[in-house]
């Protein structure tokens, strides 16, 4: 809890050259590690993603996990654990260790916590796991979450011919553990995930997929006779010339016709609901009526497309070997992954626990399954929905196949999954995907744009501060700022950016307005007067971009009298 509340002096750095669409796409792809990501999406964030799931490592006693450790001397560290080409300290997990399950737990209880965060009050929080963690798993999900927000435990079979490595059985499923934000406004997305029960859903309208049914009760029995529901016997009257019914004879025509829950052999039944209701349905557009050949008349009710999700998931589609790694391997034409996600395991959860405009978490990314399943529901249902998947860049070894197609780590393979994934998309479906969205920011975890000064002051001394004329890194850019202080203010890493020129000098307008900055050197009153008139929310620029004192002695007059309530800000 210490370390998952603990500050850190961290920033985003955007990547151009390693996204696709850029100044369009609204995904983000984040290179660093996740707990100190989502420390630093806390701001911004907070309660924007409407599903969150990962896939962490299981604790099979051969994960590689991310050490927090600051009990030790550096001497010992080093000697103790690795690093990574990032500089992060590995260290493998066995189940030798004495502190097993602690190690596992410690990291995953406070990326747990963050995250929860960022859920919107209706979110889910999905995380898969096998058996190794499960029982530990669920104690700290309740505790995060609170039992009475525990969905379900879903059991998924991914291997159906199971592990034959086991020592006495052979495990042939995982599971997913699912959970609320607050199950008393959660609501599950209406869908079908079975193949096969959505295909009786063969008629579609504006509000969906459904099937006919004769409005008649026919499944109680002897209960479904008139003369046990006397109250569900009335007529619904017709009129056939206009294709139009109604519980209320007014509503009609003069010669209409009146329909009793009558079968064609006579028998006398009952409707399935009393008159207001059935009026309700009448209204909404879901009673029809429908005349054979012969001219006998049946109210039909639209079934509307829907499935009891059950605990046991089962689909062949959700194979890891047929459509997790064989996906990957062959997308990228390598055999690269071993045991990433069923890609279409992923698309229901999205399907089932996102809206088509919502938004998607996956700190945990690995071969970025997550991305690639999002754009693919997006494809499916024409959604809009947004990923924004997180990977630290653990080191491909150099024997590894990886390594040898040129793949320095696993971010690299992740980001050409999803390049691969897009244009193939595209590519096969070009009427349907014109403004389909398969593109994605890359933002590098890195340490703070700004020098220690800028954070510390009072431990500088004063006759120090003639040579520390700049307190921002001399190797950061413009636009590694703008992501900085977006960040900051709390404005979405996705908002639009444009670039414009006034007088002379790089100004960035973010969300058409809502942030202005400009970070060139020797701004001059021109700018800053035209910025004014613009009237943003945030204006922010470098305290040693001033042209001159008189530049900097004008700054809050120009803005007073212009945009009095735009906010500024100056690094």
């Amino acid at each position: 809890m210490l370390f998952a509340n603990a500050p850190i002096a961290k920033t985003l750095r955007p990547c151009r050259e390693e996204s696709v669409d850029f100044d369009n796409t609204e995904n983000l792809y984040i290179e660093g590690d996740n707990l100190e990501v989502l420390k630093l999406l806390q701001e911004t964030y907070l309660g924007k993603f409407n599903l969150i799931y990962i896939d962490p490592p299981y604790n099979t006693g051969n994960d590689i996990l991310y050490a927090n450790d600051y009990s030790v001397r550096q001497e010992e560290y080093e000697e103790k654990y690795e690093l990574d080409s990032e500089g992060n300290y590995l260290y493998t997990n066995t189940d030798l260790n004495g502190r097993y399950h602690t190690n596992w737990l410690n990291m995953i209880n406070q990326r747990i916590r963050l995250a929860k965060n960022l859920l919107t009050e209706d979110g889910f929080f999905a995380i898969a796991i096998d058996h190794n963690e499960l029982f530990n798993l669920g104690q700290v999900c309740d505790e995060v979450f609170g039992f009475c927000n525990r969905i379900g435990i879903i059991t998924v079979v991914h291997k159906p011919e199971g592990r034959n490595q086991a020592k006495f059985i052979g495990p042939s499923n995982e599971f997913m553990l699912l959970y609320a934000k607050n199950e008393t406004v959660a609501k599950l997305q209406n869908v079908v995930l079975d193949p096969e029960i959505s295909a009786k859903y063969d008629k579609k309208d504006d509000a969906g997929h459904y099937r006919l049914q004769n409005f008649i009760r026919m499944t109680d029995g002897k209960l479904a006779y008139r003369s046990v529901r006397p109250k569900f016997w009335y007529p619904i009257y017709v009129d056939v010339t206009n294709n139009k019914i109604s519980t209320n004879k007014s509503d009609l025509c003069v010669d209409c016709i009146e329909v009793y829950p009558k079968t064609k052999a006579g028998v006398e039944m009952s409707w399935k609901v009393l008159p207001n209701s059935a009026q309700e349905l009448i209204e909404n557009g879901n009673l029809i009526l429908s005349v054979d050949k012969e001219g006998f008349i049946t109210i039909m009710e639209k079934i509307r497309e829907k499935q009891v999700i059950k605990t046991h998931w089962i689909r062949k589609e959700y194979n890891a070997i047929k459509y997790g790694t064989k996906i990957v391997n062959e997308l990228l034409k390598a055999n690269l992954f071993d045991f990433p996600k069923s890609l279409f395991l992923v698309e229901d959860v999205i399907k089932l626990c996102c809206p088509p405009n919502g938004m998607v978490l996956d700190f945990f990314s690995g071969s970025a399954t997550t991305a690639h399943a999002t754009i693919l529901s997006n494809l499916r249902d024409n959604g809009t929905r947004k990923f924004v998947i997180a990977q630290i860049p653990a080191s491909c070894p150099e024997n590894s196949a990886a390594y040898k197609e040129g793949y320095k780590n696993i971010c690299e393979i992740g980001k050409e999954r999803i390049r691969r994934a897009g244009a193939k998309i595209k590519e096969e479906n070009p009427l349907t995907t014109q403004n389909l969205d398969v593109g994605f920011r890359v933002l590098k975890c890195d340490s703070s744009n700004m020098k220690d000064v800028y954070y510390n002051p009072s431990e500088y001394e004063p006759s120090l501060f003639s040579g520390l004329s700049d307190n921002i890194k001399e190797d950061r850019t413009p636009e590694d700022l703008l992501f900085q202080v977006m960040l900051d203010l709390g404005v979405l890493l996705s908002s639009k950016i444009e670039e414009t020129t006034i007088a002379g000098k790089k100004v960035f307008n973010v969300a058409d307005g809502f942030l202005i900055a400009c970070f060139d050197e020797k701004v001059t009153d021109e700018t800053i007067t035209a910025v004014a008139k613009q009237k943003p929310y945030y204006f922010v620029m470098r305290d040693s971009s001033m042209a001159s004192d008189s530049v900097a002695a004008n700054f809050e007059q120009i803005f007073a009298a212009y945009s009095p309530e735009t906010v500024r800000k100056v690094l």
